[in-house]
């Protein structure tokens, strides 16, 4: 039966062509949004841990509630002990302190007065060290422009766009005006070593980058740092590892009654991406939904016309004895050949656009000028094994709703009526 059935679907297509190319329509933009929504929300998750929060981040009960300003007052101290713990009990995990900064770069003039200033936002990290994970997390050798790297104390990193704006070269002096972890005025000389585009917005308007130690000199925080942050060894964010490490961290470390005593949240809770990342979620369930809904409605109209088409034959299979109730099920069968084969072809096109977009990327630059999310310039769709099954629910489902609504008819045909139709 199922021979005789692919036979007809191959040798009439105007009952097969129609709901096929619809299927594979609605498959391959299925696949494809959902291909194009993981990428984007796996690049602002790699950019917010990279450049904010990690995958894991520690720090003082009192910080955390108030990390939105970064409050250095409240900063770890005595990081050495803790890194050094972390790295022992953790070990899936690479750790590394950090200082997050606010202040103005004044660039001076041949006469050592004020020529240019700018507002800046900086981290402090460890650029110094060969074996520094930061030169993975922040992507710096690849992101180098003009200049070179820093190789002793007093270098620092400048955005491009910000160094463009103040009309300054790799090799000249900056002064940071910042301010210590006491509340006083702090300056601290710079050299200019080299400038960077990370192809994240916030980061190439504003951002600098200097040495830990540095830092801790400038902002008279010996031994010290807002927060100590850990990254998977894979760079990929596994959230219930990362619930557990923090969980089993927090009942061993931290004291309500202290204000200083370390505590460990998540990428999920430190970052604010909680009802975000739970709302993209949920979206993709949603295109499925709609996909589905609307695809049956379709193919519910297209049944229907082909059911008006094929008024005849179907007369025929019922006055010459076939049940009505093979009939349905043979219309059944037809349909789920046609959702299989449309499911495949939608999926094979959906991935073949988005592994483009995973290698060559889409540039949404022009749109995110002002934007202070932490996401890349640069969208890239990711295909991953869910992207190539995700099709054949809505593809499957949306082609047997629409023929099972349509293919009620058949049980409304009057065997009295049916040799009347066939003089006609």
């Amino acid at each position: 039966m199922i021979n005789f059935l692919l036979k007809g679907l191959f040798r009439d297509r105007s009952r097969s062509l129609f709901p096929f190319l619809i299927v594979a329509a609605g498959v391959m933009l299925t696949v494809f949004l959902h291909a194009w929504l993981s990428g984007a929300l796996s690049s602002m998750i790699q950019s917010t841990a990279h450049y904010r929060t990690g995958h894991v981040c520690v720090m003082t009960k009192a910080y955390s509630e108030k990390a939105d300003q970064v409050p250095n007052d409240l900063a770890l101290l005595a990081i050495d002990t803790l890194v050094m713990s972390l790295r022992q009990r953790y070990t899936d995990l690479f750790w590394t302190p950090r200082i997050s900064f606010g202040g103005l770069l004044d660039i001076p003039d041949e006469k050592g007065e004020t020529k240019e200033q700018s507002p800046v936002s900086g981290i402090g990290v460890n650029l110094l060290s060969a074996d520094s994970p930061e030169w993975k997390m922040l992507n710096i050798r690849p992101a180098l422009v003009r200049g070179q790297l820093p190789s002793q104390h007093g270098e620092l990193l400048i955005a491009e766009e910000l160094a463009r704006k103040l009309h300054v070269q790799p090799g000249q002096k900056a002064t940071l005006i910042t301010s210590t972890m006491y509340g006083s005025m702090a300056y601290f000389n710079f050299t200019i070593a080299g400038t960077v585009r990370f192809g994240v917005g916030p980061m190439d308007r504003s951002a600098i980058i200097a040495d830990l130690a540095d830092m801790q000199q400038a902002m008279d925080m010996q031994q010290g740092a807002g927060e100590i942050v850990g990254f998977f060894k894979d760079d990929l964010y596994h959230e219930e590892r990362a619930n557990a490490i923090a969980r089993d961290f927090n009942v061993a470390n931290l004291k309500p009654s202290d204000k200083f005593s370390p505590i460990m949240g998540t990428l999920r809770t430190v970052s604010g991406l909680a009802d975000y990342l739970d709302y993209v979620g949920s979206f993709s369930g949603i295109i499925l939904t709609i996909f589905v809904v609307a695809m049956s409605i379709v193919l519910w109209n297209a049944g229907l016309t082909g059911s008006l088409r094929r008024y005849g034959e179907i007369g025929l299979r019922l006055a010459i004895g076939e049940e009505t109730g093979h009939v349905y099920r043979s219309m059944m069968v037809e349909s789920l050949m046609i959702g299989i084969a449309g499911s495949m072809a939608g999926t094979a096109i959906g991935v073949a656009i988005a592994y483009y977009l995973q290698v060559h990327g889409f540039d949404i630059g022009s749109m995110m000028k002002n934007s202070t999310m932490m996401i890349s310039d640069v969208i890239r769709a990711q295909v991953e094994p869910f992207t190539f099954v995700i099709g054949f629910l809505p593809g499957i489902l949306a082609t047997f709703l629409g023929a099972a609504i349509s293919g009620i008819g058949i049980y409304k045909r009057q065997t009295s009526q049916l040799f009347k139709e066939l003089e006609t």
